[in-house]
């Protein structure tokens, strides 16, 4: 099984990741930010790191709640990361 390491530790199975999502690009949208909003209210937002964050990525293990990881890094290092471990 491989895993996407998020930073600071934390990893997720990447067959639980739903998608990848750029900060910058996303929040502008009244619906992400809502989105965002309502999964922080639930206690479904996990916090990755100390520094600015750049980029969230939602996941699902099982059939528990959707998670929303915040990460500092960016989308398309998370998205690199994924696509050397799958030529492993």
């Amino acid at each position: 099984m491989n895993y996407l390491h998020l930073g600071q530790n934390v990893m997720l199975p990447e067959n639980a990741v739903i998608g990848v999502f750029d900060l910058d690009n996303t929040t502008w949208s009244f619906r992400t930010r809502r989105f965002l909003e309502r999964a922080e209210e639930e206690g479904r937002v996990v916090t990755v790191g100390e520094d600015l964050p750049r980029s969230f990525v939602l996941s699902q293990e099982g059939r528990g709640p959707a998670l929303v990881h915040i990460t500092q890094l960016t989308a398309a290092t998370l998205q690199r990361r994924a696509e050397e471990d799958n030529l492993e």
